[in-house]
C-alpha cells in the first residue's frame, strides 16, 4: 500500500494532462498549486512551463486526430486549429508562427482559419 496522501493519488493524473508533477509538502515551491486536506499542506501541483505546454497541446490534439498536424486534409487542419484556440494554444507567445511550422502552412493560413472560427 502507498503511502502517498490519497489527495495526492487522486490529483496525480490531472498533473501528468497538463504537463505538471505531483510534489509532496516538503517540495512545494512559491509558484507551485498548494494542495491541502482538512487544513493541512499535503503536497503540490508543479505545472509545466508554458514554452512545454504548447507542444503538450498539440501532441494531445494530434492523438485526437490520429496524425501529426503536417499529415492532416485541409478540412482536419481547421479542425485541429479550433482545438487548439479551444484550448488557448493561440494565448501563447510565437504560437501562430509554431502552429504554422508543425501544419506546414503559413502564418496566414492560420490566421483565416482562426477568423473563420472566430467569426462563427
Amino acid at each position: 500500500m502507498s503511502n502517498r496522501h490519497p489527495l495526492l493519488i487522486a490529483v496525480e493524473p490531472v498533473a501528468l494532462a497538463v504537463g505538471g508533477i505531483i510534489v509532496t509538502a516538503n517540495k512545494v515551491n512559491d509558484g507551485d498549486v498548494p494542495l491541502y486536506w482538512d487544513g493541512e499542506l499535503v503536497g503540490g501541483m508543479r505545472l509545466p512551463v508554458l514554452t512545454v505546454a504548447l507542444d503538450r497541446v498539440i501532441a494531445q490534439v494530434e492523438t485526437e486526430l490520429g496524425g501529426t498536424l503536417a499529415s492532416l486534409s485541409r478540412e482536419a487542419k481547421q479542425h485541429a486549429v479550433a482545438m487548439l484556440e479551444e484550448r488557448g494554444a493561440f494565448a501563447l507567445r510565437k504560437s501562430i508562427e509554431e502552429v504554422a511550422d508543425a501544419m506546414g502552412v503559413s502564418r496566414i493560413t492560420i490566421y483565416n482559419y482562426l477568423n473563420a472560427i472566430r467569426s462563427e
